[in-house]
């Protein structure tokens, strides 16, 4: 059964990521997997908006356009 080694970490200079263990031994073959969070930055307002909770009114921004096209149109009446 393999052994699991977890540690956090923080990404060095060049996209480095450095693991320093007394459980590793020299020439051990080792898989290592990386999991990280995006950044919010790197999240687009639709996986922000669809992260949420709450059902959202309109699917996609045609839904927002005919929607406020309609309304612009009932001013007029």
């Amino acid at each position: 059964m393999p052994k699991v080694l977890q540690q956090k970490t923080t990404v060095l200079p060049g996209g480095r990521v450095e693991i320093v263990s007394p459980e590793l031994q020299e020439g051990l073959t080792v898989d290592v997997v990386v999991l990280h969070e995006p950044k919010a930055s790197d999240r687009s307002v639709m996986d922000i908006l669809n992260s949420g909770p709450e059902r959202r009114l309109f699917q996609t921004a045609e839904e927002v356009r005919a929607y406020l096209a309609q309304e612009k149109a009932s001013w007029d009446r």
